[in-house]
């Protein structure tokens, strides 16, 4: 997953498209989806749960998308001031004069660590507003591969699973 992170992150740097027209995508793209708690299912008791595990409630519903909410904002916080600290690196790696190798070479990883910080937290929050959009819609606490339940108390300590354990056990193991 780190190499993913790092190409993704090595192809942000590549596309031309500045931080500032990322963020503005981001908060485009955030606003063109709202997730309030309004926006939740009517019945909870519909999302599924393993045999043995109490229905869901609507408390639990709304906080876990109040959960999810916050997550997003923190996670575009992080985006905002890690692509800040990219642009701010970006424009002193040009000036490098009197720079050694080793001073080139801290610059470097210090460039690429929060390249990859930024892409991290661009891929949590597409996997958060992805669980928002399934909490309110369909899908949210069905395995991906199986169809299953993936199981109420999986699903409140990782909201943002896709898969059940077995599922995710298999994927692990290729």
């Amino acid at each position: 997953m780190a190499d993913k992170a790092r190409s993704g992150a090595a192809g942000a740097g590549r596309t031309g498209v500045s931080a500032g027209d990322r963020e503005a995508r981001l908060k485009t793209t955030a606003a063109a989806r709202p997730h309030t708690a309004s926006g939740a299912r009517t019945d909870p008791a519909s999302l599924p749960v393993r045999p043995g595990e109490d229905p869901w409630t609507a408390e639990e519903v709304a906080e876990l998308q109040q959960e999810l909410t916050a997550d997003a904002a923190s996670l575009r916080a992080e985006i905002a001031t890690a692509e800040e600290a990219v642009t701010g690196l970006m424009r002193d790696s040009g000036d490098g004069a009197g720079d050694d190798q080793v001073d080139a070479g801290t610059k470097n990883i210090s460039r690429e660590h929060e390249l990859s910080l930024a892409a991290n937290a661009r891929e949590m929050l597409a996997q958060t507003e992805r669980a928002l959009g399934r909490l309110t819609a369909t899908g949210f606490g069905s395995c991906e591969s199986c169809g299953k339940p993936i199981g109420k108390a999986r699903m409140q300590a990782f909201p943002r699973a896709t898969l059940c354990v077995e599922c995710k056990q298999k994927q692990e193991r290729r």
